[in-house]
């Protein structure tokens, strides 16, 4: 009996944890490619996790209007309620603005009823604040698990990751490597991760993303391009679009 209990606790973690699998871009690309982020081949997403923060999310917000660019930014919930201001801006201003949780703990490490909870609470906090109710929702560290993609369905959201990144939160980020970065998946039909906070990243990384942000759109727009937010990537069925 013993056996047969600790291998159904083994089965059960490796349940829970499968879907975190879907962090290896050639995994989830070839599995799961809505999930990834590929979209229309015409068109790339540009997204934003781990905001808002008072001082550089309007530097962003500053940019993308002189661009005449939407994007799509998955704040966190702790973060949201600390400056109410900069969600409603990100609305406003045409922006879409998404679920990435409550704060920014793995949910491998959660039970089901702390995931559901975070993702509510989150969009319960967007809606109270913005008066829209998100439809996108991404796992901190992009490492969803079984539990989170059931809370996602409940909560009729949809999970997108990324299919390129600029590694934007390390010390050692500069404009420079931020651009290279991206450029070296960057594909019509992608998902560009970028960030527009600090607040789980080196102190002041998120400059290197910033400056690397009109290169980038300069890029896309080079190779005929169009950058904007998740709802015009094509990822949601016909009826929720």
């Amino acid at each position: 009996m013993k056996r047969v209990l600790a291998a159904g606790a083994v089965v059960a973690t490796a349940m829970h944890a499968a879907p975190s699998a879907l962090f290896v871009p050639a995994v989830r690309g070839v599995l799961a490619p809505r999930l990834a982020g590929h979209g229309n081949p015409g068109h790339v997403a540009l997204t934003f996790d781990d905001g808002p923060h008072p001082v550089a999310t309007p530097r962003f917000l500053a940019v993308l209007a002189a661009h005449r660019v939407r994007a799509t930014f998955f704040v966190l919930g702790r973060e949201l309620v600390r400056a109410p201001c900069l969600g409603r801006a990100i609305v406003e201003q045409g922006h879409e603005i998404a679920v990435h949780g409550w704060d920014h703990r793995c949910l491998l490490w959660r039970s089901p009823s702390a995931v559901f909870d975070g993702f509510a609470r989150t969009m319960d906090a967007i809606h109270d604040i913005t008066g829209v109710r998100p439809r996108w929702v991404r796992a901190p560290y992009g490492v969803f698990t079984a539990a989170s993609l059931l809370a996602a369905r409940r909560l009729d959201l949809a999970p997108v990751l990324w299919t390129c990144w600029g590694f934007d939160w390390t010390r050692r980020a500069t404009p420079a490597t931020v651009t290279a970065t991206v450029r070296r998946d960057l594909r019509g039909g992608g998902t560009i991760l970028l960030h527009d906070s600090d607040v789980e990243a080196t102190p002041g990384s998120w400059r290197s993303a910033l400056g690397a942000l009109p290169i980038l759109l300069a890029h896309c727009h080079e190779r005929g391009l169009t950058v904007g937010r998740l709802a015009e990537h094509g990822l949601l069925p016909a009826g929720r679009a």
